[in-house]
């Protein structure tokens, strides 16, 4: 990448639009404006609030304001892209101010999940998960790496229950949901 930098500074120093002092004091201007937590006097308590601070900032240089889900895109992972929505949601004064709050809205969610009719499973289910990633936001966990850690521990964990059963002679079908769970437990 910096080659490329090198290279397209080169060309345009040749044309005598910019060179390669140009893009470095360009990107010091940059650094200093979207870091002030780091060269100014603004103060954070947290690693997510140089986040938020830092979409607050981007959008003041844009000049413009945009959808707090424009430009971010739609190939991200879901739990990945509904972060990143509600950090720059965040930049705007949105967001929990307690992980009590957070965890408050997580349970409010699954009780709408339970009274939700058939029709509106999809959307319950998603205003869930969406509760989970501001959630995680709140305790500074990344939702992607904190699911992907639980699935292969749950892979894991089932692989040894399965083991297990087969080699006690279980059909895990026809175990009761109780039994299952038992027996998944027990699998440390």
């Amino acid at each position: 990448m910096l080659l490329q930098v090198v290279f397209h500074a080169e060309v345009a120093a040749e044309e005598g639009t910019f060179d390669i002092d140009d893009v470095a004091a360009g990107v010091v201007t940059k650094l200093i404006r979207r870091h002030p937590h780091v060269f100014g006097d603004v103060q954070v308590g947290s690693a997510a609030q140089v986040l938020v601070n830092w979409e607050r900032i981007k959008q003041e240089e844009e000049g413009r304001e945009h959808g707090v889900d424009d430009e971010i895109p739609a190939t991200l992972p879901a739990l990945a892209r509904a972060s990143k929505v509600q950090r720059r949601a965040a930049g705007f004064g949105f967001d929990w101010r307690t992980r009590e709050g957070a965890m408050a809205k997580v349970r409010e969610e699954l009780a709408e999940l339970e009274e939700a009719p058939a029709d509106r499973l999809e959307e319950e289910l998603g205003d869930v998960l969406f509760a989970v990633a501001a959630l995680a936001r709140r305790l500074s966990v990344d939702p992607e790496t904190a699911l992907r850690n639980a699935t292969r521990r749950f892979g894991e964990r089932f692989d040894r229950t399965r083991a297990e059963a087969v080699a006690a002679g279980v059909d895990l079908e026809t175990l009761s949901e109780e039994d299952l769970l038992a027996r998944f437990r027990a699998a440390r």
